[in-house]
């Protein structure tokens, strides 16, 4: 693959991206196409895919994909250095081969940005030691377990730290790339590349409102799991902590040691992630005003309800509603069992 770039190379910049074996396709190709979409409208990226070997990659998605060579043909210094992730990360961090290589030339480049699972790699050279760091809202947790010295942040799309930008999952690649256009050339060339590619310039909201449901599933402690499936049968009902306590046979304040222990949530936090779920099966599958959505959810009010989802969700209920929206509602009765 190669960039398309003005004349002039000594004005270029240089940007590489390192393409291995199982890489993700997208993590790729869609940094790479903003980045060269933006040269139409006088960006001067020459973009550069490179692997270690040299050879053409095999994607996880199967399809081949070419490279230019390898890293030993790139140019001495570099503008930016962009390192993908593959579905299976332990496999991409335990690469010495290609930890070492990304370390090298995050060395040589002025800025260095990671897609996804490429934040493992990034975690696994050494560069995100101290730094805040964003991937896959999947892989948060496995990145925090994993490398602790690195301060995950499980909501932004990306992040920048320093000279360090890490993007969530896959599509976020593109979000990433847009804001080093933007901070490259300006907010004009940034706006003019993200209408040709028909995407937000700036996406609403963070990953929370795209994560599959967040909500802590069981419990080895039953008086615990008593509590979480009562709050996850009925979101509407009066849960406050005194009920959850006498449910559970113990101690209000039992309880909240508990809840922290087994979920790492207090039992009220619980039942805002419950309730936050409810409500967004309702705006999916149903037609239901915001009252009667936040009446069945258990937030009693439009108002809560737009407040906890702003909190929560960084959006509001009728934008949420109009982006995720089952284009099929689902049968009555079945918005809650969905978020079981």
């Amino acid at each position: 693959m190669e960039g398309v770039a003005p004349s002039g190379a000594a004005s270029r910049r240089v940007v590489a991206v390192v393409a291995f074996d199982q890489v993700q396709l997208f993590d790729v190709t869609g940094p790479v196409e903003v980045l060269t979409t933006a040269n139409s409208f006088g960006a001067r990226y020459d973009v550069r895919v490179v692997s270690p070997t040299g050879g053409d990659v095999r994607t996880s998605c199967g399809v081949r994909l070419g490279v230019e060579g390898t890293p030993a043909d790139l140019p001495e210094r570099l503008d930016t250095l962009i390192v993908p992730g593959r579905r299976d990360w332990r496999r991409a961090a335990a690469d010495t081969g290609l930890t070492s290589l990304a370390a090298e030339l995050s060395a040589r480049a002025r800025r260095t940005a990671s897609v996804c699972a490429g934040a493992f790699v990034l975690a696994a050279a050494g560069l995100l030691d101290g730094r805040r760091a964003a991937t896959h809202w999947e892989l948060a947790r496995e990145l925090a377990l994993a490398f602790p010295r690195v301060d995950v942040q499980t909501d932004p799309l990306f992040v920048r730290d320093g000279q360090v930008t890490t993007s969530a999952g896959v599509t976020a690649g593109v979000d990433l790339a847009l804001s080093l256009v933007e901070e490259d050339y300006g907010p004009g060339i940034a706006r003019d590349t993200a209408r040709r590619l028909v995407v937000f310039m700036a996406r609403p909201g963070g990953q929370s409102q795209f994560s599959a449901r967040l909500v802590p599933r069981r419990s080895d402690h039953e008086g615990v799991r008593r509590v979480m499936d009562a709050v996850v049968t009925d979101p509407a009902a009066g849960h406050d902590l005194p009920s959850l306590a006498r449910r559970a046979g113990v101690s209000p304040r039992h309880l909240g040691r508990l809840f922290r222990a087994e979920t790492g949530l207090t039992p009220g936090q619980y039942v805002e992630a419950v309730r936050t779920e409810a409500a967004q099966a309702l705006l999916e599958g149903s037609d239901r005003g915001l009252d009667e959505v936040a009446r069945l959810s258990g937030f009693g009010s439009a108002e809560t309800l737009r407040r906890v989802f702003q909190q929560r969700l960084g959006v509001a209920p009728s934008a949420y509603r109009a982006r995720f929206r089952s284009s099929s509602p689902r049968p009555p009765g079945e918005e809650f069992r969905q978020s079981r």
